[in-house]
C-alpha cells in the first residue's frame, strides 16, 4: 500500500485490489492519521528494538507528509499549512478543502506527545485548529456536518457528495467522542454537540432516523447510493456513532441510543444491501469506545 519512492513517497494508496494491485495511486488523508497514530501506540506498547522500529516508521510518514509542498508537483502536504487543517486529499485539487470526519484533534495530541519529530508545538496547534474548525462546521441547530467543507467550515459543494450529511459525516460524532475521552480539552462544547445531534436524531424517531440529511435537518432531494442500492436507511454505521457520542453527554436519551446500538445486528437490510466493511468497522469502533477499550496507549 505504501509508496516508497516518487511524488507520493510515504503516503498510502487509498484503494487496492485483493491481490495488492492499486486501484488508485493517491492517498485519502485520514488513512495516514490512523497509520501514524497506530505506529506510535505500537512503539509505546512494544518498543522499537525488535524487527520493526515502529516510531521510525511513524516519523518517516510524518516527514514525508510535511515536506511535499513545492517539491512534488501535484502532490501536497497532508496538512494545509495556512489553516493547520487536514486536506481532503493531499493533491492539487483535494488540498483546497477538508472533510469534517478527517479532523481528529486527539490524534494530533498523541503526535505532539510521542512522535518526537521536533514538531510538538505544530501538532498541538493543529489539534486546536481542528477543534475550532469543528465548532464552525457543525450546524447550530441539528449538530449535523457536511461530508466536505471549506477550511472556514462552510459546506463544500461537489455534486451529490459534499454539502449534505452522508456517509463520511457519520464518523464525526464518534471522533468528537474520541477527543472528549482522550484529550478532554473541549468538553463543554462537546457535551453540547453530543446532546444536539442526539436530540435531532431522536426527534426523527429513535428507531427511524435515516442516514442522509441536509445539514439543516431537511430531507435530501438526491440520495447517495452504495453497493448498487439507492435508499435511505436506518444504517448500523450511524446507529453506532450516534451511540458512541453518548460518552460526551449527560441527558437521559443517551441510554436509548446505547440500548439501540447494543441490540443492532450487522446483517443484510430488507433490500439485500449488506455493508460488512463500513457498518462493521463503525460498529467495532463504537464497541471499543463504549466499553472503555479505545484508549491512549
Amino acid at each position: 500500500m505504501q509508496h516508497h519512492s516518487g511524488d507520493y513517497e510515504g503516503y498510502f494508496a487509498w484503494s487496492l485490489k485483493t491481490d495488492g494491485t492499486k486501484n488508485s495511486e493517491g492517498a485519502a488523508s485520514d488513512g495516514e492519521l490512523y497509520f501514524i497514530t497506530a505506529l506510535i501506540f505500537a512503539s509505546n506498547l512494544w518498543g522499537n528494538d525488535g524487527e520493526i522500529n515502529y516510531l521510525k516508521e511513524a516519523q518517516y510518514i510524518l516527514s514525508c507528509a510535511t515536506s511535499k509542498d513545492e517539491k512534488h508537483g501535484y502532490v501536497t502536504n497532508l496538512i494545509d499549512d495556512s489553516h493547520r487543517l487536514i486536506t481532503f486529499v493531499p493533491d492539487g485539487y483535494g488540498n483546497q478543502f477538508t472533510d469534517p470526519s478527517y479532523n481528529i484533534p486527539a490524534f494530533y495530541e498523541v503526535w505532539a506527545k510521542w512522535a518526537n519529530d521536533g514538531k510538538s508545538s505544530y501538532w498541538q496547534d493543529c489539534a486546536s485548529k481542528a477543534r475550532q474548525f469543528l465548532h464552525s462546521t457543525v450546524h447550530s441547530t441539528t449538530g449535523l456536518t457536511p461530508d466536505y467543507a471549506n477550511y472556514d467550515g462552510s459546506p463544500h459543494g461537489g455534486g451529490t457528495i459534499g454539502e449534505a450529511f452522508r456517509f463520511d459525516s457519520w464518523r464525526v460524532p464518534m471522533n468528537i467522542a474520541l477527543d472528549f475521552s482522550w484529550a478532554n480539552a473541549d468538553s463543554s462544547w462537546q457535551t453540547q454537540y453530543g446532546e444536539r445531534i442526539q436530540n435531532f436524531l431522536y426527534s426523527k424517531g429513535i428507531d427511524d432516523y435515516v442516514d442522509q440529511y441536509n445539514i439543516d435537518g431537511s430531507t435530501v432531494t438526491e440520495i447517495l447510493g452504495a453497493g448498487g442500492k439507492t435508499k435511505l436507511r436506518h444504517s448500523l454505521g450511524l446507529v453506532s456513532t450516534a451511540a458512541a457520542v453518548s460518552l460526551c453527554v449527560t441527558h437521559e436519551k443517551a441510554k436509548e441510543f446505547v440500548d439501540q446500538f447494543w441490540n443492532a445486528k450487522n446483517q443484510p437490510y430488507d433490500d439485500g444491501y449488506f455493508d460488512a466493511y463500513f457498518d462493521g468497522i463503525l460498529q467495532l469502533f463504537a464497541f471499543m469506545h463504549l466499553s472503555g477499550n479505545y484508549k491512549v496507549i
